[in-house]
């Protein structure tokens, strides 16, 4: 068996195959390679009509059961009934067949019967429930009738004097009614729409119900309310159930005597007593047919849209009819060659056909997909290059330094070991129960944080360590170790002391800066300094990848005429301040007896004053910078003619040299230079196309200059942003410290106690929400933006196609 390339660092080795599959067995072969996860078929059908492809019947006919299928989930969450799932998906490295057709066939006929069934018993369920809402509604409107037509002013809702006289003298022979019940939120208006229709000539009372209705329109439970208008005439009786109605009312008859009433209550609540029992029966009955769906839906709907992903596969295949065979093209990664082979032959034997499935390797020159090998821990990191840009076939990838220098760069910014403490718990919690975590469903936010538990307990683990060089824990420092500096034994209130060196404090920060007034400007200018140094070896190691890229693809016009003019021109100007700055880190200055030169002065006199120090930070200076210089301003030059001066010279000497025979064929011929510098040119007349592939070169080189001149500086400004994310973060901890629990340190006694619980409290929320999730969330888009622009910038092209097999997974029934 073949040894399984790692393809990490550079893109996996990918061929192109073709596959020729017996039609009697095309389906069960290609739910193998499915299975497998291993082919990204290509569309060999691309100029032929979806619909008028072979298997478009077959999809048709997936289609409606998954449609069936989405249907009884939609029950299921109605009724809250959970589905269940089954365990999930493992590749034990087992064969599995697909299922015979007769099973897809079977799942097809029972979700037919299966909708019908439960269409009508829904259905029923649902009128069986308009029926029981419309006696309830009816039944409180009988029961409301004392209050409707009571004599007694007690009883009576009274709203107007008309009310009131109403209720007192009774009805009179001309008087009629309409009674009903409206939505609550409409009583208003159809009050106001009847005073201003009738012109005030009417009694209207309503009285709320007690619970929410079920109402058909809205398919919903809501609050409604029984109303009883009284007015005069036919005439006007009509309007106002027309009005009513309009509003979506519910009239009811109800008589104005009590024992009519009564005999109307006893005739409702025997008709509701005998709906509440069907209902029942009803209900059970199809929560017992969903319950039994349930059991079985997640596997029904994984096989359907397993076979239908396998037709949708078989439809990119070209048929060939006279020999009865299924031709495909897909990319493989070669080193799972033999692996294929030897499944699909285990397939063949295990059905018993005679004919075997053939692969064969074409010779192509197009630019296969880019596909690295990734595991659960490397996945995170490269899904952080891949949001960027894929990268090209076999260009370094991004993704394997990344997960060193992505938490690093962050923890710069965020270096506490307490917050760094709390997020690696955090991680260390999603990390060990992601076997748990893995198979349960997830917000869209929680998903975001899970997927990413290895970047966020890198990123912990790395903000704990640069926590120990600052000697930062919570805005407090730790006294591990001696200190460095030692105070004066005698001094007086009011005196400005100042600390004399005995030593060297043996691992990060001494603690000691920390209780100093000048704390802040010296940590201000040691990260300021360090936000350099990292930047320069950041983007040094980052530009050096280009190399290994020239390198390996066999351009040397690149490293020639891209790579060491720009090196030079990047470490002469920045790389000569970042040895300056060690060198000034390294020298005793105090011993010497004269104050440090200043770095931004020296740079700046650098380009505006060639030539001149003012304070001298090593012997022969002056000449150094010169000659640092002038290299940086011939390397402008340099980049900018180096490669058209190189593809002009070379496309004439090709044309001096070659035969007329040889001409056509360099013509054609596109000799090292990019598809966009296709040409030619005559010795006696220039040719427009190869004129314009020339002037294209150019204006694409000049570009380059121009940006990696602009660049070279931005970029390194960039970094700077590392100083200043990881001064505020301790800034900002350092506030919240004094503001919150420092205050509770005073007072004593049971005000202490609580003040101590409470401000704790207080301080822990606000550490973990602002301090660990905001500026957290702060820093790491920061670390990924110097990746992105700063660092990838450097060498990456980023234009490759994802490697996409084609793969058979559970899938959600949406």
């Amino acid at each position: 068996m073949a040894v399984t390339e790692e393809a990490i660092f550079r893109s996996a080795d990918m061929c192109l195959i073709q596959l020729y599959i017996p039609q009697e067995i095309a389906r069960e072969m290609v739910y193998t390679v499915g299975q497998m996860g291993l082919v990204q078929f290509r569309d060999l059908n691309r100029k032929v009509n979806a619909f008028q492809r072979t298997f478009v019947d077959d999809l048709k006919r997936l289609d409606n059961v998954e449609r069936q299928y989405r249907f009884f989930d939609k029950l299921l969450k109605k009724h809250g009934i959970p589905l269940f799932e089954g365990s999930p998906w493992e590749d034990n490295g087992q064969l599995t067949l697909a299922p015979a057709t007769g099973v897809i066939d079977d799942h097809a006929q029972s979700a037919n019967i299966l909708e019908e069934r439960l269409k009508q018993m829904e259905d029923a369920a649902e009128q069986l429930e308009l029926q029981k809402a419309d006696l309830e509604q009816y039944r409180f409107l009988l029961q409301t009738g004392e209050q409707f037509f009571a004599k007694d002013p007690s009883l009576v809702v009274v709203e107007t004097e008309a009310d009131a006289e109403a209720a007192l003298g009774g009805l009179s022979e001309s008087v009629n009614y309409v009674t009903g019940v409206i939505s609550s939120k409409k009583v208003g208006v159809l009050e106001q729409i009847l005073w201003r229709v009738l012109r005030g000539n009417l009694y209207f009372r309503h009285v709320s119900l007690g619970e929410p209705v079920y109402d058909a329109k809205h398919k919903e439970h809501i609050r409604k309310s029984a109303f009883i208008v009284f007015s005069h005439g036919d005439l006007i009786m009509k309007r106002i159930r027309k009005i009513a109605e309009s509003l979506d009312a519910s009239l009811y008859e109800v008589r104005e005597s009590p024992e009519a009433r009564s005999k109307q209550l006893q005739k409702v609540n025997q008709g509701l007593s005998d709906l509440y029992t069907v209902l029942e029966t009803t209900s059970t009955t199809l929560n017992s047919e969903l319950y039994a769906v349930a059991r079985e839906l997640y596997g029904w709907y994984q096989d359907v849209s397993h076979e239908k992903h396998v037709y949708e596969t078989l439809n990119r295949l070209d048929f060939d009819v006279g020999r009865k065979t299924l031709i495909g093209e897909g990319w493989l990664p070669t080193d799972e060659l033999g692996n294929l082979q030897s499944r699909l032959r285990e397939v063949t034997q295990t059905l018993g056909v005679e004919v075997p499935s053939i692969i064969e390797v074409l010779e192509t020159k197009k630019t296969p997909p880019t596909f690295h090998r990734l595991n659960k821990f490397t996945a995170g990191f490269q899904s952080i290059c891949d949001c960027y840009g894929v990268p090209q076939y076999k260009e370094v990838n991004p993704g394997l330094p990344t997960v060193v220098t992505f938490p690093f760069m962050f923890a710069i910014m965020f270096g506490d070991m307490g917050h760094g403490m709390i997020m690696t718990l955090v991680a260390a919690l999603l990390v060990m129960n992601e076997s748990t975590l893995e198979v349960m469903k997830r917000g869209e936010i929680f998903d975001m944080m899970y997927s990413g538990r290895y970047i966020v307990l890198m990123m912990g683990l790395f903000s704990v360590y640069t926590g120990s060089l600052y000697n930062d824990l919570f805005s407090k420092s730790l006294t591990i170790f001696p200190s460095g500096w030692r105070w004066p034994d005698h001094w007086q209130v009011g005196e400005l002391i100042t600390a004399h060196q005995v030593g060297t404090y043996p691992y990060g920060l001494d603690w000691v800066w920390h209780s100093t007034d000048n704390g802040l400007l010296f940590s201000n200018s040691y990260k300021m300094k360090l936000s350099i140094l990292m930047g320069m070896a950041h983007m040094t190691y980052s530009y050096f990848f280009s190399l290994v890229n020239h390198i390996y693809f066999g351009s040397w016009i690149d490293i020639f005429g891209s790579f060491i003019p720009g090196l030079l021109f990047m470490q002469s100007i920045f790389g000569y301040l970042s040895i300056a700055i060690i060198y000034k880190w390294a020298r005793d200055w105090v011993k010497d007896g004269k104050p440090a030169p200043s770095l931004l002065n020296m740079l700046i006199n650098m380009f505006l004053s060639p030539g001149t120090v003012d304070d001298e930070l090593y012997p022969h200076q002056s000449g150094v910078q010169v000659f640092l210089l002038l290299l940086a301003l011939v390397c402008i030059p340099w980049l900018l003619l180096a490669k058209p001066v190189y593809f002009i010279i070379k496309k004439r000497a090709s044309h001096e040299s070659a035969s007329p025979e040889q001409q056509p064929l360099l013509e054609s011929s596109q000799d090292e230079l990019p598809e966009a510098q296709e040409g030619e040119e005559d010795d006696d007349d220039e040719d427009e196309s190869h004129g314009e592939a020339i002037s294209d070169l150019v204006i694409h080189q000049v570009i380059y200059t121009i940006e990696f001149c602009l660049n070279s500086v931005s970029h390194t400004a960039s970094y700077l942003r590392l100083w200043a994310l990881s001064l505020a973060h301790a800034q900002l901890s350092q506030v919240l410290w004094d503001m919150t629990i420092k205050l509770a340190f005073g007072p004593t006694g049971f005000l202490g106690v609580f003040m101590t619980v409470f401000l704790f409290s207080v301080w822990f929320v606000l550490t973990c929400a602002v301090l660990v999730c905001m500026e957290g969330t702060s820093a790491m888009l920061h670390s990924l933006r110097l990746h992105w622009v700063e660092s990838m910038s450097k060498f990456f092209i980023g234009d490759g196609v994802a490697y996409e097999p084609f793969q058979l997974r559970p899938e959600e029934i949406e």
